[in-house]
């Protein structure tokens, strides 16, 4: 009795198993008919509601990886699954199931939109390990047809507010060979869910994306807003020039007498400004106008230079005045002996230089004007003394280059910066 009832349940597992594989084996054989019955007599060349109407493209984008920028190219580099979707009533049918999840090979035997992207430099369709193709088929005729690409598009940059500058980079595509009036794009969605990005989708690392939106034109648009990030220019450049700046002022507390000093503060401080310039340029496209950092970057060696120029001024008096203050003491102190040497020089005679008493008298007199020329001379009195324009100088640099600072930076930080869109004319 168990071994009739262990017959009659396997009996009963084998006829499931045999009615679902002739199920699956009459489902593939229907849809295998009805896509031979489709393809029958299609022309994959003509579009569909060819004399009739237009032919709708719904597009939508989602962007899997979104960098790097390059600023010196002004282009950018997206990862992107780009979809479309129309209807092609030739492509109806009636089946068991509703939609036909299908691969690429059926997009080669129908009619595709012959999309391409107006400002790419660079696309490629990933192949590996297959075709990252997706075609869905509706039984209304409604075609679902999903890529995967990457662009390296271009992306026209204004960097008058750099390093504080924001741009949008515009995604423009739209039909190569059909006019308007035959095929027109447009969102799947509202242009605002149209376009979105993954979360983790940013590869950015001198841009924080703040945002995207999509717009329709003569062609289909979406643009990619960027805000560039401070703080890697903050450590290689302006913190330099700050501190560049601090030191060629320091000169201003040595003495007017220590001209080394003072002159290897100035000429390395000029220099060090100029390699600053050049290496902060070498990062940017080579535009005609100037960016708020080389506004910066000019200001910091406009100080710098003057700076330089403040100490050649400093020296050039202090020469002056050591040479006439030594001048007029000598002649106030010693009248008689400077009278004495004029007689002596003008009655000077071979013969008289035998006569020790003249001899003694010059000797004395020469001992006495060394000693004199000694005390007046003294580098404790004369020499270790502080210019006034270094002592203006200490209190006027400091103060403009302090207010330039908070100009500068209370301009470019709390204003928006200026982003341009690239609108393409109706």
């Amino acid at each position: 009795h168990i071994s009739k009832q262990l017959s009659g349940t396997a009996h009963l597992s084998q006829s499931s198993e045999a009615q679902k594989e002739t199920g699956t084996i009459d489902n593939s054989t229907v849809f295998t008919r009805i896509l031979d019955g489709l393809l029958d007599g299609y022309d994959n060349r003509l579009r569909p509601g060819l004399g009739e109407n237009v032919t709708e493209i719904k597009t939508n984008i989602f962007v899997t990886s979104f960098g790097p920028v390059s600023d010196t190219e002004m282009e950018y580099t997206i990862d992107v699954f780009f979809r479309q979707s129309w209807k092609d009533e030739r492509l109806c049918f009636k089946g068991p199931m509703e939609m036909l999840p299908l691969n690429n090979l059926l997009a080669s035997n129908i009619w595709t939109p012959d999309t391409f992207f107006l400002n790419g430099k660079k696309s490629i369709a990933h192949n590996m390990t297959t075709p990252n193709k997706l075609l869905r088929l509706k039984d209304d005729g409604t075609l679902l047809y999903t890529m995967r690409l990457t662009i390296s598009a271009e992306c026209p940059m204004q960097l008058e507010d750099f390093p504080m500058d924001a741009h949008a980079c515009p995604l423009k595509f739209g039909s190569y060979a059909y006019p308007i009036s035959e095929v027109v794009y447009t969102w799947s969605q509202e242009a605002t869910k149209s376009v979105s990005v993954a979360e983790d989708g940013s590869r950015l690392n001198q841009y924080h994306l703040t945002g995207q939106s999509a717009g329709q034109y003569t062609v289909m648009m979406a643009h990619f807003y960027l805000k560039r990030k401070i703080g890697y220019f903050v450590i290689q450049t302006y913190m330099p020039c700050f501190m560049t700046v601090i030191l060629s002022q320091v000169s201003f507390w040595l003495n007017r007498e220590s001209v080394p000093a003072r002159t290897v503060f100035g000429v390395t401080t000029v220099l060090t400004m100029t390699t600053l310039s050049i290496s902060a340029r070498n990062s940017l496209p080579k535009v005609a106008y100037a960016t708020a950092m080389d506004w910066f970057i000019a200001v910091c060696y406009a100080f710098v230079f003057s700076a330089l120029i403040e100490f050649a001024t400093v020296n050039y008096f202090t020469k002056r005045s050591w040479a006439w203050d030594g001048k007029k003491a000598l002649e106030a102190q010693h009248p008689k002996v400077q009278i004495l040497l004029d007689i002596l020089n003008l009655n000077y005679t071979p013969n008289l230089t035998k006569d020790v008493s003249i001899s003694t008298i010059s000797n004395t007199t020469s001992v006495q004007l060394r000693a004199s020329e000694a005390k007046i001379l003294d580098p404790k009195k004369t020499y270790n003394s502080v210019s006034k324009i270094d002592k203006m100088s200490r209190i006027v640099f400091p103060v403009l280059f302090g207010t330039f600072n908070l100009v500068y930076w209370a301009t470019y930080l709390n204003r928006e910066p200026v982003v341009k869109r690239v609108v393409t004319p109706m």
